[in-house]
């Protein structure tokens, strides 16, 4: 029971892994003991996140842009050169757009679109070859998708493409769940509410104090509470879940 939750020797992905969640999750996978590759748009902030993850274990970065097919093929090319299985794939890389719903732009709807939806199903089929090597009937291959609490209830911002993306990330989760739990590949949603991110700076600036009070449990989340449920979700403690979507947000969407 003591190695319930360990992921050491394992291989994972992390999209958008340079800042914000993504870099909660690697470094929470590295400190435990996983070679751990995180992919960024930047190549400079990406080698430099991947230099600072070094310190607590094995980290490569590998920078490609999700949201276009070419840095997809990129991406996955570079790290088929480096390995012949991955036993973990957390498809996390994000983007938003708020603008009033009379001016909206499309080309906002279709970057959010394409980075947050699109490239997780086209990432996930196209690194089936390295998943499938990896799991097995004990111990499944893990696919975890990154979603977001705006995806399960109405938060009032005017992010119109962000919570449909996340929506929809929800729902695809479930059907790749029952597609490919045969071939031994479990697929799992995490929920974020507030985090500290890039993406949640703004918000959480002119917001925090009020997103603070109205939460269950009184805070936005910790570093700790995304490698937490993500450790959980790779590791045989999670061995015998697919297609469930777990929200990690201090009661937000579950209970206000």
């Amino acid at each position: 029971m003591k190695n319930l939750f360990s992921v050491q020797g394992k291989v994972a992905l992390v999209t958008g892994g340079s800042r914000g969640i993504g870099y909660m999750i690697a470094r929470g996978y590295v400190e435990n003991g996983a070679k751990v590759y995180i992919s960024a748009r930047k190549a400079e902030a990406c080698d430099a996140a991947a230099k600072e993850l070094s310190a607590y274990g094995q980290c490569v970065s590998i920078p490609a842009d999700v949201s276009s097919d070419a840095g997809l093929d990129k991406l996955v090319a570079e790290l088929s050169k480096r390995e012949p299985q991955l036993h973990i794939l957390v498809n996390n890389a994000g983007a938003n757009w708020a603008e009033p719903i009379d001016a909206y732009a499309e080309s906002g709807w279709d970057k959010v679109l394409d980075t947050n939806l699109k490239s997780v199903f086209f990432l996930t089929r196209k690194l089936l070859p390295l998943l499938r090597a990896a799991g097995t009937h004990a111990d499944p291959a893990r696919v975890i998708n990154i979603g977001s609490i705006d995806g399960l209830h109405v938060d009032g911002f005017e992010t119109y493409a962000y919570s449909s993306s996340k929506a929809a990330v929800h729902h695809l989760t479930r059907v790749l769940a029952r597609r490919l739990a045969p071939e031994h590949i479990t697929v799992n949603a995490v929920a974020p509410g507030p985090f500290e991110s890039k993406m949640m700076a703004e918000t959480l600036r002119t917001f925090g104090e009020l997103i603070k009070s109205n939460c269950p449990r009184g805070r936005i989340g910790e570093p700790e509470d995304m490698a937490g449920v993500t450790l959980y979700l790779a590791s045989r403690a999670g061995a015998y879940l697919t297609g469930v979507v777990i929200p990690v947000d201090g009661g937000l969407a579950t209970t206000v």
